[in-house]
């Protein structure tokens, strides 16, 4: 009863939203929109990071982008942050900052509308993504295989650190506008938008040496996250749009990986779940020691899932492997892709297809509790789509 339910309002959010979009004009957008998080809205941050092998800016990634131009997005065209700011009635996402900042002419009109701190393969600890290759021996029900495992990332841009470049966004707002007063004003009315956190504990799972208990993580990792966004609302952020961890635990480099016989990972599903009570019960905490905050927490690990559950009705065929390459294999030049993206869940071993990324941003504005808690994206920011 419960899955046909869930099934009954996500097939209504994605039909009508659809179809509202083409009968309605937009509500006027927010007056900046601040990303922040990994891959899952990275839209080129990582190009502009020299030593960082965690890059999506090579074919075959971009091959459903406007020209069939790989941009530095983890997909096959559009990501999740495009869809989102599309459905916020914006033309393009907002620019990578470490674009803003080699831009000087344009610098200060782009900061007022907006940018994308997002960098593929951070996380909410410091040291995530800092990780270089190697090969392990990971046990499997009737064997031990050596699978190589991680990327030699070197250098991702931490969530602390793309608050950090926030914090330079509001230094340049107050020379601007002379007082710290109006910058305040000013963000107040933006949009923060932030997705993160599978990198961590990905990390954590992949570490055979466990240096504390999963309960020692998962506290460590939502406490980092409390302070944060205790750090941007200081910062002058009051709406906050916040994606939790989706379904890690079935993606194809964990079937791949953690089970080697393509089914989901348990202990990875168990670790996104937890974070998603852990996030929800921490912002409703804060938020009530506030006034003027306002929030809303898409619960992705739950839209994914009842997407997954009744696939045919969103038209996907297949939500277990990857669209290009495989679960140990990425997209690159080399790799085979599928015709058929517009079918597949997953373009690569862990980011959605642009298809995949439209339906979830469909549901963030659309859905209501326990999908989006306490409110959707619609009710959040005053929109209509």
């Amino acid at each position: 009863m419960a899955k046909t339910c869930f099934h009954g309002v996500f097939v209504s959010i994605a039909v009508t939203s659809l179809l509202l979009l083409q009968a309605e004009a937009p509500s006027p957008p927010p007056p900046a929109v601040y990303i922040f998080g990994d891959s899952t809205l990275d839209v080129g941050t990582n190009n502009f990071i020299p030593e960082c092998a965690a890059r999506a800016d090579f074919y075959f990634n971009g091959i459903d982008f406007p020209y069939s131009k790989p941009t530095g997005r983890f997909s096959n065209g559009l990501n999740t942050a495009d869809q989102i700011v599309r459905l916020l009635g914006l033309k393009n996402s907002p620019p990578p900052f470490l674009y803003v900042v080699n831009d000087p002419s344009n610098f200060q009109k782009n900061i007022l509308q907006g940018a994308n701190f997002a960098s593929g393969g951070s996380g909410i600890l410091r040291d995530t993504g800092k990780a270089v290759s190697v090969f392990q021996q990971y046990p499997f029900e009737d064997s031990i295989k050596t699978i190589y495992v991680l990327y030699m990332q070197k250098r991702v841009i931490p969530l602390e650190e793309q608050i950090q470049q926030f914090s330079t966004i509001r230094s340049n707002i107050t020379n601007m506008t002379g007082s710290e007063e109006a910058t305040d004003k000013i963000l107040s009315k933006a949009f923060i938008l932030i997705s993160i956190g599978s990198n961590d504990m990905f990390e954590y799972l992949l570490d055979l040496s466990k240096p504390m208990s999963l309960a020692e993580f998962n506290a460590t990792l939502i406490s980092t996250y409390e302070y944060h966004i205790k750090t941007l609302y200081e910062l002058g952020a009051r709406t906050f749009g916040i994606l939790t961890v989706p379904p890690i635990g079935c993606t194809p480099f964990a079937r791949a990986v953690f089970t080697g016989n393509n089914s989901c990972s348990e202990p990875a599903q168990a670790m996104a779940v937890q974070f998603y009570f852990d996030v929800a019960s921490s912002l409703e905490q804060f938020s009530s020691t506030v006034q003027d905050m306002k929030y809303s927490v898409g619960n992705t690990f739950l839209m994914t899932s009842v997407l997954t559950g009744d696939k045919l009705a969103f038209g996907l065929k297949n939500i277990a492997a990857a669209c290009c390459g495989n679960g140990t294999y990425g997209c690159n030049q080399t790799a085979s892709f599928c015709s058929n993206r517009d079918e597949y869940l997953f373009w690569d071993q862990f980011h959605p297809t642009q298809r995949a990324s439209e339906l979830v941003a469909l549901t963030l504005f659309g859905a209501a509790e326990p999908i989006m808690v306490p409110m959707n994206f619609s009710q959040l920011l005053g929109v209509n789509i």
